[in-house]
């Protein structure tokens, strides 16, 4: 494989821990999950709570599934979508609609009924397994407006005992019944499936074929469904496996949600391939993560620096409690320096940066496993990694990207390799667009360094330009971390009269320092840290910095304060 830059200069850090090169994926996920089943069908492949779903009881119920589908006509291609969060159905259903060659659209929780319509009509859904309170409350009254057939609902309940749900994430949780859905674990209950019958539903499914359709945040516009491929997802279910040294003795974490890619990739199909347990609790609870945590056990996961600080925020965590987890990684959004020092100080854990986006399915860079990441002498930045076995990278110039940066400069990231995805549903244009010189635009502004190393300094979009200078957020966010009263920092630019645009902050405190902090303490503090251009004028206190449902702050939000 040719590289872009003179003697891949990251190879020297692979040594022997991973190969540069793997080979292509030869299954779809669908014959990966099966051949997991096969060999490990006794083996636990979900905790849910304090339930235990073996590989051939979650492989018996996506053969019901494929079932039910089959009697309603849905086939290869057809659009199945999941509006759900981490519960065991997710991965019924995914497997179900795998079986049948069916193309899975993993829903975000989080959205409402017209976005939700949205995401309906552009991909084509024909079918919808939806939670029944999500039903309720925002796809019952979408559903008519697009062309969807058929509609399963399910609950959060299902799979445990009944009356006995102690946790608090369930606190609210019911039974709900709708006259015009079918209740899927009825469904599933009243269908039997020999293996003729099995053969008969289970459609030929290559590495080529789209598995899911992942739709990106539509921050610059309308969202667009990134179509990732079978051979994209199983790629990177590899990647993750070898990087992280996974056996059969490792357990996942699902701390992430199973609609985002970081969900898809790093906790579902790593899972299936190595034919391991996944642990899942419905949806992110810090007290309930700790307490799943001690009870199960896991080794092995990756998630949102939010994630981490709810963690070591959390006022019931002990120092014991990340014992068994010798393989965490954070994506998603950049990490302050300072917040992996209090990481590792409190639980004795180092959190290893991981990148990549929607489009490049996950990873295309991550810190070596037990390997500190670098920190950038110059913004500050904390790396990301090197690249991934396969992945072609170069930094290109912000406004010409034909044009190379040299190491050490800032310029855009552009990659190409196994992991980056088919293109965008329905839209030729927005997809060639891209695209430049057969190298995906990842959009994000890096640094790469001499020895390999990259270092994100923010997205192209969040630049703020005050006076003619440029600030990057992620810099001065860094900055707000290092104060001992801040908890969550994230940094916006807003109109200004004089230097066009300023930057304001807006800080979520650490409970002992409420109300003993003020906004000159804050702004007196990053002045004595940044250039005049750089420190926040204006500081704004909340309880919660916006997030989205992946943890991301949300900075279109903060925008509009």
């Amino acid at each position: 494989m040719e590289s872009m830059l003179p003697a891949a200069p990251w190879l020297k850090h692979y040594s022997s821990f991973v190969p540069h090169i793997m080979p292509l994926p030869s299954k779809s996920m669908i014959d990966i999950f099966e051949d997991s089943v096969a060999a490990h069908a006794d083996a636990p492949a979900v905790h849910y709570f304090e339930q235990t779903i073996t590989y051939g009881e979650l492989d018996q119920f996506a053969r019901q599934f494929a079932a039910a589908l089959a009697k309603l006509d849905i086939g290869k291609g057809d659009v199945v979508a999941l509006y759900m969060q981490n519960n065991p159905q997710f991965l019924i259903a995914q497997y179900g609609a795998w079986k049948r060659g069916a193309v899975v659209l993993p829903l975000n929780p989080m959205l409402k009924r017209k976005e939700l319509e949205y995401h309906l009509n552009d991909s084509s859904a024909k079918v919808l397994v939806a939670l029944e309170s999500l039903y309720r409350d925002q796809a019952q009254a979408a559903v008519p407006n697009t062309g969807v057939q058929y509609v399963f609902t399910t609950s959060e309940l299902d799979f445990l005992p009944e009356g006995k749900n102690t946790s608090p994430v369930l606190e609210h949780s019911e039974r709900l019944d709708f006259e015009e859905t079918r209740d899927l674990i009825q469904t599933l209950s009243a269908i039997a499936v020999d293996e003729a019958e099995n053969e008969r539903h289970r459609a030929a499914v290559t590495p080529a074929d789209i598995a899911y359709l992942v739709y990106t945040s539509g921050t610059t516009g309308l969202p667009k469904g990134a179509m990732n491929s079978h051979a994209n997802i199983a790629f990177n279910a590899q990647v993750y496996r070898t990087w992280m040294k996974l056996t059969r003795s490792d357990k996942v974490l699902g701390l992430a949600p199973l609609f985002h890619i970081t969900g898809i990739v790093g906790h579902t199909a790593v899972a299936a391939a190595t034919g391991i347990p996944l642990v899942l609790m419905h949806r992110f609870h810090s007290q309930e993560v700790l307490r799943w945590m001690r009870r199960w056990h896991p080794t092995m996961t990756v998630a949102a620096i939010t994630a981490y600080i709810a963690l070591l925020n959390e006022e019931t965590k002990q120092p014991s409690d990340f014992a068994s987890m010798s393989k965490c990684y954070s994506g998603g959004a950049p990490i302050a320096p300072e917040l992996t020092r209090q990481f590792e100080d409190c639980f004795g854990v180092y959190i290893h940066n991981i990148y990549g986006l929607t489009e490049t399915n996950s990873p295309i860079m991550a810190v070596p496993l037990h390997t500190k990441a670098p920190v950038d002498s110059g913004s500050g930045a904390l790396s990301v990694g090197i690249p991934i076995p396969n992945c072609e990278v170069k930094v290109v110039d912000l406004e010409d990207p034909s044009q190379l940066v040299q190491p050490g400069q800032a310029g855009e990231l552009a990659v190409r390799g196994p992991m980056v995805f088919t293109g965008y549903h329905n839209r030729p244009e927005a997809t060639a667009a891209a695209f430049s010189d057969g190298f995906f635009l990842t959009g994000d502004v890096v640094i790469m360094d001499e020895e390999g190393y990259v270092y994100v300094v923010d997205r192209k979009k969040d630049m703020i330009n005050a006076s003619g200078f440029k600030v990057w957020p992620r810099e001065v966010e860094d900055v707000l971390y290092l104060h001992p009263a801040v908890r969550e920092a994230a940094v916006v630019g807003v109109p200004d009269a004089y230097r066009g645009e300023t930057v304001k902050a807006f800080v979520a405190l650490k409970p002992d320092f409420v109300d003993r902090v003020a906004e000159g303490d804050i702004i007196e503090f990053c002045k004595g840290q940044l250039a005049a251009y750089k420190y926040p004028r204006a500081v704004e206190f909340l309880p919660e910095i916006p997030k989205t449902a992946t943890g991301k702050f949300l900075r279109r939000e903060l925008r509009k304060s």
